[in-house]
């Protein structure tokens, strides 16, 4: 099981010993270090265990996966979701499943789950309970149950690539290439795509080995790159949104966790524009490799037309890959985007109390918005 083990110490160097010392953040630190290493033995020890009682995820073939790659607070959300319905093509991920990549201990969920179904589902309930005290907060910035599809992003966290490392270290540019992984040496690269690929197997084996791996992961956004030279057949959906409304949101999900262990940082600082930039080199990134790509192999989404009409750019989604939708998903569709219709977020946020300006993400993404004929 990887880990970039170099990318780890030096995120602890650097948030231990060249920040400024506050016992609060030293608190957080301690607690995520400890519980992080936990989680990574366990793991760990369950992905050894399928090689002796499950060695047939090995072999589980990857046909053209799908993956749902955009910059966050794009509605990829909503197209995973939309997209997952159709339960006859697709398998995704949810998040119990991201935060456990272990047949071993999938199975032994399942049966817990099983058990709990037949003995009054307590343990149900117990659940629902914390999961509202846990993830509550976030319900209008982005809804997360254990039962739910989520991103692919919990696989990363045990090879320490992925951006979710900046909600506790915040030196966003030393330790870059966890947000951006095509900035890592090939040899690195392939370890983690590796190691992706094994996590997507076995969810194969366990749910669907005839079926096809539908996946989102929003900092997949920094590794398109490798996600080509690993999975060479797979198609790729993006989403654009207009940079002044996805590059604040992006930002404005984190600034809570940054508040509850460094309060003392300033909203418009240095580490809400460091983040910032990573979210604008997203856009960049994307922009440059929609040109790598045949069109059967990807498809971009207008966010302006997914919110006012999600069925229909759903049913464009099949069109252009040349897939067929059965009157089962159709149904569940229609329900769905029935619902989402009536959902109205109360999530706000600006450029400008981060500290951005539309001036400067014009300067930046000045082809961007050529392309996409966005408002200036």
């Amino acid at each position: 099981m990887y880990l970039n083990l170099d990318l780890f110490l030096r995120a602890e160097r650097l948030s231990f010993f060249k920040s400024p010392f506050s016992a609060r953040r030293w608190a957080f630190l301690v607690f995520f270090t400890t519980l992080y290493l936990v989680m990574w033995c366990v793991v760990a020890c369950g992905r050894a265990l399928d090689h002796i009682f499950f060695p047939g995820f090995k072999r589980q073939p990857m046909r053209s996966p799908v993956f749902i790659v955009a910059p966050p607070r794009s509605g990829t959300t909503l197209t995973q979701k939309l997209l997952c319905l159709d339960e006859e093509r697709f398998v995704h991920n949810k998040m119990y499943q991201t935060v456990f990549p272990a047949v071993v201990w999938q199975r032994t969920i399942d049966a817990v789950v099983w058990l709990d179904r037949h003995t009054g589902r307590c343990l149900e309930r117990l659940l629902g309970w914390a999961e509202k005290k846990w993830f509550g907060g976030w319900d209008e910035m982005h809804k997360m149950r254990l039962n739910q599809p989520e991103e692919d992003d919990g696989f990363f966290v045990y090879t320490f690539v992925t951006e979710a490392i900046y909600l506790l270290f915040l030196h966003v540019d030393e330790l870059w290439e966890a947000g951006f992984p095509d900035a890592l040496a090939p040899v690195k690269r392939r370890k983690v795509m590796d190691f992706y690929r094994s996590c997507l197997q076995r969810r194969l084996y366990v749910s669907g080995p005839e079926k096809t791996i539908l996946t989102k992961a929003t900092q997949s956004s920094g590794a398109v790159e490798s996600l080509l030279e690993a999975f060479p057949d797979a198609k790729f959906i993006t989403i654009i949104r207009h940079p002044y409304k996805s590059v604040a949101s992006h930002v404005s999900v984190f600034w809570p966790v940054w508040q509850a262990h460094s309060p003392e940082l300033a909203k418009n600082g240095p580490v809400s524009k460091a983040y910032a930039r990573l979210a604008v080199k997203w856009f960049q990134h994307l922009y440059a490799f929609r040109n790598r790509l045949p069109a059967g192999q990807y498809h971009c989404i207008d966010y302006r037309d997914l919110v006012k009409n999600p069925k229909t750019e759903i049913e464009k989604v099949y069109e252009h890959f040349g897939w067929k939708i059965t009157e089962e998903y159709r149904a569940r569709l229609t329900a769905a985007t029935q619902r989402q219709r009536e959902f109205k977020s109360t999530h706000e946020y600006s450029l400008e109390e981060f500290g951005l300006s539309k001036e400067w993400i014009q300067e930046e993404l000045g082809e961007v918005f050529e392309h996409y004929q966005l408002p200036r």
